[in-house]
């Protein structure tokens, strides 16, 4: 489907879909600076196969999303927890999306920034979520999933000027921060760079975005309230949010499976895209046994965590 603006919470965002309306909703979340086609077109068109609609959308401040105003502070952001918005506001975003389409609930999927935006989401708007899948992300908590020297570094460099240096800038960052155990695929990133660039890039807002971030509170408590299927994605090799963030998530969602990727760090390796999908369909298959239960008066049944 083409890309399509909705108006939500007096903003606009961009977003496109895959597969039939009709199918199980799946809303995709992507993460920091990220824009919506870094979930790669083949990866959505898979999972509209295996009978998803696959929502994807841009964040506020990124790709064709409005921009947002406001200085931010990063030193504040971490002291103070003040930011121009907040994790949860973009979970709102995200709830005003699913009722523009006109979807009720959805399973919810996000990575890394997109990961904390689908817990809150899940936090504040326990109906809208059927499922919960979070990749490569973390708590809040600010002792577990803390990036490596390098990694930080690579985040907190001047941004990139013009379409090349933009280009080479995101080589360079997923050179560092990417799977060590699958081959890094320059020309795929060369793509989505230069895709991204000519889609709209926003330094500004990468900085409001961070702001969110370090702003906000440890969601453990909270999420350990959720009852909800979920699925915990996290490479054993993540230099950006260490596998202690995705652990942590996974001992707070109580009625969720974890799935530690050897030799993945923080992307999404094509080799692994059969092994995620599998993880998605068997979540959502979860989460409709039990509303099949509940529908009939019964509690059905929820797995605990297992780490494969």
């Amino acid at each position: 489907m083409p890309e399509k603006i909705a108006e939500v919470n007096g903003i606009q965002l961009c977003h496109e879909t895959f597969g039939s309306p009709d199918g199980r909703p799946l809303l995709m979340i992507m993460g920091l600076a990220s824009q919506m086609i870094w979930w790669d077109d083949e990866l959505c068109e898979n999972l509209a196969a295996e009978g998803f609609y696959v929502i994807r959308y841009d964040n506020r401040d990124a790709g064709r999303s409005s921009r947002m105003t406001g200085r931010a502070s990063l030193p504040l952001a971490y002291a103070l927890r003040t930011a121009p918005y907040s994790l949860a506001d973009m979970a709102g975003d995200a709830a005003g999306l699913l009722t523009a389409l006109g979807v009720g609930s959805a399973h919810v999927v996000g990575a890394s920034m997109g990961g904390m935006v689908a817990q809150t989401l899940a936090i504040e708007y326990p109906s809208r979520v059927r499922s919960l899948t979070s990749i490569m992300s973390t708590t809040g908590n600010r002792f577990v999933g803390r990036p490596s020297a390098k990694a930080m570094a690579m985040l907190l460099t001047a941004p990139p000027r013009g379409r090349a240096e933009y280009v080479d800038s995101l080589v360079r960052t997923f050179r560092v921060i990417g799977s060590p155990g699958y081959p890094f695929d320059e020309a795929r990133m060369r793509e989505r760079a230069e895709r991204s660039f000519d889609r709209g890039v926003n330094p500004g807002g990468t900085a409001r975005q961070l702001a969110a971030i370090v702003s906000s509170r440890d969601r453990f408590r909270a999420l350990r309230k959720l009852d909800v299927p979920a699925l915990v994605v996290h490479g054993s090799k993540d230099p950006l949010v260490h596998v202690s963030g995705g652990r942590a998530t996974a001992r707070a969602l109580r009625e969720s499976e974890v799935d530690i990727v050897p030799g993945m760090g923080h992307d999404l390796p094509r080799a692994i895209w059969p092994r995620l999908t599998r993880g998605l369909v068997r979540t959502a298959d979860r989460a409709d046994v039990i509303e099949e239960h509940g529908r009939h008066g019964g509690r059905g049944r929820r797995s605990g965590s297992l780490e494969r």
